[in-house]
């Protein structure tokens, strides 16, 4: 399944039918965050769920690791923790998550997990899971500026920080 990133504004003049018509499918809305203390040092990644009334908060993290990674490892287990397909609204502080899920992952899949530089993917390993995880969801992107007041990515951010608090 191709990755989108949400744009603003309107449905883009797509019909729709009145609500007693058709239930409305209702996504699951993510935020995800990774921390790391030095990078390499320990890091952690933290997770903010909501499914209509659930909220589940999930952290974990890594003795030694990146924040790269750890910003990885987030999406990955957000997605990967999901009971069943789903819609999902997945926010984002990464421009490295997000670039690579929507812009580079293709390229890297036609070329043998192979940069344009013709060198290896820098966290193949995570880049295939994320995708793998990907598989069963309809997922949209966004990003979030990092720090700048967003409940979810704030709360996000604590788990990530508690991550690797607990890592170290």
């Amino acid at each position: 399944m191709t990755p989108s990133i949400a744009q603003s504004g309107a449905l883009g003049g797509v019909p729709m039918a009145p609500a007693s018509l058709c239930r409305m499918r209702e996504d699951a809305v993510i935020y995800t965050d990774g921390a790391c203390s030095g990078n390499p040092g320990p890091g952690g990644w933290g997770v903010v769920l909501r499914y209509g009334d659930a909220v589940k908060e999930l952290h974990g993290g890594e003795e030694s690791t990146t924040n790269n990674r750890m910003e990885l490892m987030a999406a990955i287990t957000a997605l990967e923790s999901l009971t069943r397909p789903v819609g999902v609204q997945l926010h984002t502080d990464s421009r490295y998550v997000l670039d690579g899920i929507t812009k580079w992952l293709p390229r890297w899949q036609r070329n043998g997990w192979q940069t344009a530089a013709k060198k290896p993917v820098k966290n193949a390993d995570l880049w295939k899971r994320l995708a793998a995880a990907m598989e069963r969801h309809e997922v949209t992107w966004h990003w979030v500026k990092g720090h700048d007041g967003d409940p979810g990515n704030e709360r996000a951010d604590e788990l990530a920080r508690l991550g690797t608090a607990e890592a170290g």
